[in-house]
């Protein structure tokens, strides 16, 4: 894993440049790092290294192909380079005078030249984004993975393209515009995230997935994202890949016995972990006790020649311990197990970090323990499994159940009759405050208020789908002068409300929120994540299983469940679904008052102009009265705050 950064332009000769930018990702490549850049043809390159396979100099970057023709700054894994190694030699198109060594770049890089980029990147099993220059033809190419898992952001400062892993890279470099782009601030406050293809300055982009971006000429800067299929003047954008096409073959050609469908899922995940467990470094897993990191850790052990490596952090706050669920897996599966248990204060101490670790505001608050247990897991091994994706694939999120059985009713019922709740979904907010009041029970009135305003305006799953994920769903949007972003257009042949919610998720909430989550939180401790579940042929396999065999009974994911079933008992894995969270919530109430109180104060609000102080300020006033928990919407909030002050303060310190 490493840290890629470049200068496509007239500034792509000022090497001292480009090695500022790879210092700056210093922490995702703390091995080495190396610059190379040809000005004459207006491209340099920058690279930070993290050795994991082929240790010596032969794994270097930035590296040229052995004709000389293509040079590349690769970050990520290929998995099968051995295998796509051994097909350039059986067709005679190993390197002449033989492989400098045995890093998967170097496989990669042969593999361009022999069949081009798109039929290489198609061969790949792994994770990437990479720069690659054709010194030939004068063409740079951007391309980012079939999921998103490794991040890559791009865009114009000056005349330069600038392009990097982490926009740290980016803000640093001289004559760049801080503008905050407010329609990527409606998205951040509405969903927590950043959605690609925004990021939260205006004029810089996120590289889709699955999508590679052609270069070359001099092409005008944009101040807004290209569309997939743009092809322009010196830039064009293409998808590679197309996971909405996976799941409509899928559908095409459905399992129709469950234990096949079972075996088949099994036997997938158990190829992509024994390829993933593949590492000249330490390689261990992180295990909650949950359904995805069991199972990873279950077929990990079978396929280990030694004992597998786990890591789990617990809690002392009541309610988020998974501690001893983990502990018992392990126990059962035989693994090396490790355990640390982390305070209320601890978990805080991580706070002021998380700026400067995210780069742009980002608020899924397990961000805290997920950089905990990277940096537990760090002290003894460089790479670690995880279980995320499991969810997006198989239906494991309480919308993919709730969601499309509340469309299924909505959609039986007349729309004369859906009508009628119109009035009381219009009914004064204080109306719901005083059901509140009276009930005592604040999440029960804030259900009743969001069912009636769905029943009474969604005209489709995605709509229904859509009320899950908006954190400001049925109101205006807080920023001003901003619109939030309108539900994604997605239709698949065959499609049920289930399957279209799942794709929603893999397509935005997967590489937006958990991807981005674990790389930043894992890089910052320079620990290498890789995800079993998100190998693109285990996701083949996955969308063949019926949305029948995936949610029933109103659970989910319930082919992890039984595949799961097979190696350990039911009885230490079978309980709700927890998450990986922390007591936020009740933090903003408690330890976090005074932070939150003046991050959100009134003068600072309106002094900022960003926000619409009113119904910031309301909401905020429902949550510390308990009357509306309204955790998400205010943490996004609350780490924009956060973020725009350490933003200022950095460039106050480098003034």
């Amino acid at each position: 894993m490493c840290g890629i950064a470049g200068i496509y332009g007239p500034g792509a000769g000022n090497e001292p440049l480009l090695r500022r930018m790879g210092d700056r990702l210093h922490h995702r490549g703390p091995d080495a790092g190396a610059v190379w850049s040809d000005a004459g043809a207006g491209i340099g390159l920058s690279h930070r290294r993290l050795a994991i396979v082929d240790l010596s100099p032969h794994g270097a970057q930035p590296m040229a192909s052995a004709s000389g023709r293509f040079v590349i700054c690769f970050n990520g894994e290929i998995y099968n380079h051995r295998q796509i190694r051994a097909e350039l030699e059986a067709v005679g198109a190993a390197p002449e005078g033989g492989w400098r060594g045995h890093s998967d770049t170097e496989t990669l890089l042969e593999g361009i030249a022999h069949w081009g980029l798109e039929a290489t990147i198609a061969k790949a099993v792994g994770m990437f984004a990479l720069a690659l220059w054709d010194r030939a033809e004068r063409r740079l190419f951007l391309v980012r993975d079939r999921f998103g898992e490794k991040p890559l952001y791009y865009g114009w400062v000056g005349r330069d393209l600038v392009f990097a892993s982490e926009l740290k890279a980016i803000t640093g470099v001289p004559g760049f515009a801080a503008e905050i782009d407010r329609e990527a601030l409606a998205a951040f406050a509405s969903r927590t995230n950043v959605p690609a293809p925004l990021s939260i300055y205006r004029g810089i982009f996120k590289l889709p997935p699955a999508t590679i971006l052609r270069i070359e000429g001099s092409p005008a800067p944009l101040t807004r994202p290209p569309a997939v299929g743009t092809r322009g003047e010196g830039l064009s954008l293409h998808a590679y890949w197309s996971y909405p096409q996976v799941v409509g073959a899928g559908i095409a050609d459905r399992f129709t016995d469950e234990t096949e469908a079972l075996d088949a899922v099994e036997q997938s995940l158990r190829t992509a972990i024994a390829d993933q467990a593949v590492a000249d470094v330490p390689v261990g897993a992180f295990l909650s006790g949950g359904f995805d990191s069991s199972t990873v850790v279950a077929l990990y052990q079978q396929v280990s020649g030694a004992r597998v490596k786990t890591y789990s952090i617990g809690f002392t706050e009541e309610g988020y311990d998974e501690a001893p669920h983990a502990r018992a897996v392990a126990a059962h599966l035989g693994t090396e197990h490790h355990e640390m248990y982390v305070s209320a204060d601890e978990a805080l101490a991580v706070l002021p970090s998380l700026p400067t670790m995210y780069d742009e505001p980002f608020a899924d608050s397990s961000q805290i323990p997920t950089f905990l247990v990277s940096r537990f897991a760090r002290s003894d091994v460089t790479v670690a499994l995880t279980g995320d994706g499991g969810d997006e694939l198989f239906g494991g999120y309480n919308r993919h159940v709730i969601g499309p059985a509340m469309w299924d009713k909505l959609s039986a019922l007349p729309p004369g009759l859906r009508a009628l709740g119109q009035p009381l979904a219009n009914l004064p907010q204080r109306w719901f405050e005083l059901l509140v009041r009276s009930g005592g029970k604040g999440a029960g009135a804030a259900r009743i208020a969001k069912g009636l305003k769905v029943a009474t305006s969604a005209r489709s799953p995605l709509d229904v789908y859509a009320s899950f994920i908006d954190e400001w769903a049925f109101e205006p949007c807080p920023v001003l002068g901003a619109t939030k972003p309108a539900p994604a257009a997605l239709s698949v042949a065959g499609a049920s409300p289930a399957e279209l919610m799942m794709l929603s998720d893999a397509l935005g909430y997967l590489p937006d929120d958990i991807l981005a989550k674990v790389d930043r939180a894992s890089m910052a401790v320079s620990l290498e994540t890789r995800v079993p579940f998100l190998d693109h042929r285990v996701a083949e396999v996955a969308a063949r299983v019926p949305v029948g065999m995936k949610i029933a009974d109103g659970r989910g994911k319930l082919p992890i469940r039984r595949i799961l079933d097979r190696h350990v008992p039911r009885a230490l894995t079978d309980r709700p679904k927890a998450g990986f969270g922390i007591p936020v919530g009740e933090w903003l109430r408690g330890p976090l008052k005074g932070w939150a109180d003046d991050l959100l104060s009134e003068d600072r609000l309106r002094r900022e102009g960003l926000f619409d102080v009113d119904a910031v300020r309301k909401r905020y006033a429902a949550h510390q009265s308990g009357h509306r928990d309204s955790t998400p919407a205010l943490w996004a909030i609350l780490m924009f705050e956060a973020w725009r002050e350490a933003q200022t303060a950095a460039v106050g310190a480098a003034a």
